[in-house]
């Protein structure tokens, strides 16, 4: 929490300098019901399937997924605008177009692409099907035939409606604690709210503008530019663009090498340079250095001559570290988050009971200022949703997901889903009150966490299903609870009644269990998903399932000396974190994230090179023209993923008719005479 928003005094009713200021009128907002609009609904439904088919190409391919609000909120307000202009000139009268209207669609587009991810589409869903199954191995101790559940768009569909409605009703009551009481800042709330209230100023409607422009100029080259690279990709998996050996054969060989992809270099324009120089670092580390030094010990801590995806050789050592690296990062940021969050609830506490009351002489400005929170205050109590509302939602929601789960996964036993149900509000709290004091939600860990007790409770008997299952029931809850908690910050400061952030949120959460199972069967269909060969190597699937198998087995299996560099890289992330929070600020920010470097570690350093370059060109622009670069860099990032996003839908259908690609461009060494 920002320390400045506790005040040192309570203020009693101020009193003003001049009588003039309290004529100020109030801005008119329309009612809750006019801020949901037909149109609105719509533009959310577009946008909404555009992002679920982003989220899911990149969660099948490296598992980073950055946010794309800004490209919702600058989308959201182009695609209505240019309806409301294009109706006017028809001599239709239209409603205006309002901050509220726009901060509706970009909650509806949010909660329905959160879904891509919090379903679990890339990761614990995966995890339990066949083609996971067979490439940890049939015979491997713990991974039974009986422990698999193929994706079923019905399946799949009635799953995450009854985990995801839960995470919208377990922190509702505590929307005005959090956000008015609490003054947490939520910064991605925070920062699209201020986004969209400039959107509807005339200054910032004309920079709007030029940003949509932008956007569609590098969305139309991202788009060809993948067609142009399909044309190469010929049939098998050593053809295209994606295989050009930039760095020479030998780094080809170590995953060293560009591949031309205008999504990553997008991701490396977004995400922070921090986080892109810790993904190239942790390549360098992994497929640089550690994974050559292990290969040559094959015959010796591993039997030589192993394929190249069985576990108990080169292959366990990649998925293994990754783990323990992830695990490492999670366990640290968890304590922290909730010994901060301890702290602070601690600190406010301390601080309301001895506030002194005092009257404060306020200057016309500070007033004004005032007012406006006054409005907000007003405008956020006013359409309240009432508390024995959402405690009956989430009891009768509890109930029915209580009874449907064991259904779907029959190891996953009622007691055990009600138990889940019974911690999860706490853990939502925890993990919505984290991400409003750091931006950090740690969604995925509170998943682990249920992960590996059910996997422990259940046992061999179907341990490692009930896991996989209860990591998709806790990450749903806790990830749209922290996700609502946001959209309640953005609705705050856009002056939107919380009714319709509340219904916008289950309407976008709606279309998300409808699209986000429909856009990832896409994929499911065209495309080989899980394959270590594949484009679509969904990472995160092997290692979610290899966990639910460490939490009924143990350790047993691991080859020679690999527990012992996994216990060195799980201590390692805690000591960076350590020295990332114990060290001063200029010094700190260069030492890089855990998480972030043990994401190459298993998939490989091809996507990172990527990922830099754009983080690099970021750098660049920002030392040559810092107000451009703060002004478009979102637009171009959008622009260049979304493209590439857009691409995948007729790649997909061209694989689905089985009509390849006519040429095959791929590289080897020169044959000398």
């Amino acid at each position: 929490m920002d320390r400045d928003n506790v005040s040192a005094v309570k203020i009693s009713d101020p009193f003003l300098p001049d009588e003039k200021v309290r004529a100020v009128e109030w801005e008119i907002i329309p009612e809750w019901k006019d801020q949901i609009t037909i149109r609105g609904l719509v533009v959310s439904g577009i946008l909404g399937t555009l992002f679920c088919i982003i989220s899911h190409k990149l969660n099948l391919t490296v598992g980073i997924i950055p946010s794309l609000n800004i490209a919702a909120g600058l989308l959201g307000f182009f695609f209505v605008r240019s309806w409301t202009a294009f109706m006017i000139k028809l001599g239709i009268s239209v409603k205006p177009f309002t901050r509220q209207e726009n901060t509706v669609i970009q909650t509806c587009v949010v909660a329905c692409y959160g879904l891509a991810f919090s379903g679990g589409f890339g990761s614990y869903l995966l995890s339990m099907d066949d083609r996971t199954y067979k490439l940890i191995g049939v015979d491997y101790p713990g991974n039974r035939a009986e422990d698999v559940k193929d994706p079923g768009l019905l399946w799949m569909m009635i799953f995450i409606s009854v985990v995801s409605f839960l995470g919208i009703f377990s922190l509702t009551p505590l929307r005005k604690v959090m956000v008015m009481d609490y003054k947490l800042t939520y910064p991605s709330g925070t920062a699209t709210a201020m986004l969209i209230n400039s959107f509807h100023t005339d200054s910032g409607a004309e920079l709007a503008g030029k940003q949509v422009s932008c956007l569609g100029k590098y969305l139309s080259l991202s788009f060809c530019w993948s067609c142009y690279k399909w044309f190469f990709s010929g049939i098998g998996d050593a053809c295209g663009f994606e295989n050009f050996p930039s760095f020479g054969l030998t780094m080809f060989k170590n995953t060293f090498y560009f591949d031309f992809s205008p999504t990553y270099i997008g991701c490396g324009l977004i995400c922070p340079h921090i986080v892109n120089c810790s993904l190239l670092l942790g390549a360098i580390i992994s497929w640089g250095i550690l994974w050559p030094f292990v290969s040559q010990r094959a015959g010796d801590w591993y039997p030589a001559g192993l394929k190249s995806h069985d576990f108990k050789g080169l292959y366990g050592y990649k998925v293994f570290i990754a783990i323990s690296l992830i695990l490492g990062d999670g366990l640290y940021n968890l304590v922290k988050i909730v010994a901060i969050t301890i702290k602070e609830l601690c600190k406010i506490n301390m601080t309301q009971s001895h506030l002194p009351v005092v009257t404060e002489m306020l200057d016309e400005e500070s007033y004004k200022l005032l007012l406006e929170q006054k409005q907000r205050d007003e405008v956020f109590l006013k359409d309240s949703i009432p508390n024995w509302f959402a405690a009956s939602g989430y009891l009768g929601l509890a109930a029915i997901s209580t009874a449907i789960m064991p259904l779907i996964f029959p190891p996953f036993k009622w007691y055990l889903v009600l138990c889940s149900y019974i911690i999860s509000p706490a853990l939502a709290f925890c993990n919505s009150y984290g991400s409003g004091l750091t931006d950090w939600s740690l969604a995925s860990t509170y998943g682990k966490i249920g992960l590996f007790m059910v996997a422990s409770m259940v046992g061999k008997d179907g341990g490692v299903l009930a896991g996989l299952a209860a990591c998709g029931a806790m990450m749903a809850i806790v990830s749209t609870a922290a996700d609502l908690m946001q959209d309640f910050k953005t609705g705050y400061l856009t002056l939107s009644s919380t009714k319709s952030m509340f219904v916008s949120q289950l309407v976008g959460t709606a279309m998300g269990c409808i699209i986000a199972p429909l856009t990832f069967w896409l994929y499911w269909t065209a495309f080989e998903i899980g394959s270590p060969d594949s484009p679509y190597k969904a990472p995160y699937a092997v290692i979610l399932r290899e966990m639910a198998i460490l939490g009924v087995e143990g350790f047993s299996e691991l080859p020679k000396h690999c527990l012992a560099i996994c216990f060195g890289f799980f201590i390692g992330a805690l000591v960076i974190n350590l020295l990332r929070d114990i060290i001063p600020k200029k010094v700190s920010r260069y030492i890089p994230i855990p998480m972030a470097m043990a994401v190459p570690f298993y998939i490989g350093a091809y996507f990172t090179i990527d990922m830099f370059l754009g983080t690099v060109i970021l750098f660049a622009w920002q030392q040559i023209n810092k107000k451009g670069a703060e002004d478009y860099a979102g637009a171009v990032a959008s622009g260049l993923i979304c493209g590439d996003g857009i691409w995948s839908i007729p790649s997909a259908i061209l694989s689905i008719l089985r009509i390849n690609p006519p040429i095959c461009m791929s590289f080897g060494p020169s044959i000398t005479g």
